[in-house]
């Protein structure tokens, strides 16, 4: 990703924001393109990072570990595209503070606030990526999952999501460039035209084969597990649905709004690594891995 970095550029299914953040970056990237692989790997080192601190505080696993960060670096590395500077790379930082905040709201005596919180960062999401405005389907099931159900505080995330576009579009009419298209762009529902070959089929199995194993002993291990944390992995796995639902939405050919998907996938893959008794299979998997890693960088069509 340092050898040849990639310069992103305009896509149409970005958000107003994200056109913003290219503009502002462009003077620098034409110079200096490394500049997008640094944010890049800046941004996918902190977010696991995040997501392992997240993990461990809330008691996913029996004990604190760094499974769950080593195992998003390794999923990430497994397409050339989840190491591009992208809205949806930029969106995964979101999405994993939206993830700690409905773990918090259970049983919380004040959580309006963070409901609040959590549809604004919805709605700022899909300022950089428009289709993930998918996620409010997460979002609404979370709070049936974690909550009694209160109409106020359904009210109060709404809220929370629409405030970006209001204030969007006050902005649009004093300067006198409303359009209702620019509110709310078209959403259509189509499937990506991805091309096949041995490389993304064996990327596939190495995300699959861990993420089943995980999800084996996370059901394996749910009965000892407190009644929050068993509701967390409900919300982790509906996170992971909608994600891999989001790159069918305003579809385009290559795999960069798959990565959202990244986030949920690492969280079960840790539990592959984490709960077998015997420690040959994880060892296995994870230097075929980074074997699978290695050869693709060096040898697969996709890096260069």
């Amino acid at each position: 990703m340092f050898v040849h970095p990639h310069v992103p550029s305009i896509q149409p299914k970005d958000g107003v924001l994200f056109h913003s953040i290219l503009k502002f970056l462009e003077p620098t990237g034409k110079t200096t393109p490394i500049i997008y692989p640094i944010l890049a790997f800046t941004l996918l080192f902190t977010q696991a990072i995040t997501l392992t601190r997240l993990l461990n505080d809330y008691r996913m696993m029996s004990r604190s570990n760094y499974l769950p960060a080593m195992a998003y670096m390794l999923i990430t590395s497994f397409f050339p595209e989840w190491n591009y500077f992208s809205a949806p790379l930029l969106l995964n930082t979101l999405l994993i503070f939206v993830l700690g905040w409905l773990f918090k709201i259970y049983n919380h005596p004040r959580a309006k606030g963070i409901i609040f919180n959590i549809g604004l960062a919805i709605g700022i999401s899909s300022f950089l990526f428009f289709p993930s405005v998918s996620f409010v389907i997460w979002v609404f099931f979370a709070l049936m999952i974690m909550r009694p159900f209160r109409m106020n505080e359904w009210l109060l995330c709404l809220l929370g999501i629409t405030t970006p576009y209001y204030f969007y579009a006050v902005y649009l009419f004093l300067n006198k460039q409303w359009a209702p298209e620019k509110i709310l762009p078209y959403l259509t529902v189509n499937m990506p035209s991805l091309q096949q070959s041995i490389w993304l089929a064996a990327s596939a199995l190495l995300l699959m084969v861990p993420f089943l194993t995980g999800g084996y002993f996370v059901q394996e291990n749910l009965r000892r597990m407190l009644i929050q944390v068993r509701k967390a992995w409900s919300l982790v796995l509906l996170y992971l649905l909608v994600a891999i639902f989001i790159p069918f939405v305003n579809a385009s050919n290559t795999f960069e709004n798959w990565i959202m998907a990244a986030v949920p996938f690492a969280a079960f893959h840790s539990c592959s690594y984490f709960y077998p008794p015997r420690k040959l299979f994880p060892l296995i998997l994870f230097w075929i891995s980074v074997a699978f890693v290695l050869v693709y960088e060096y040898y697969g069509p996709g890096w260069n």
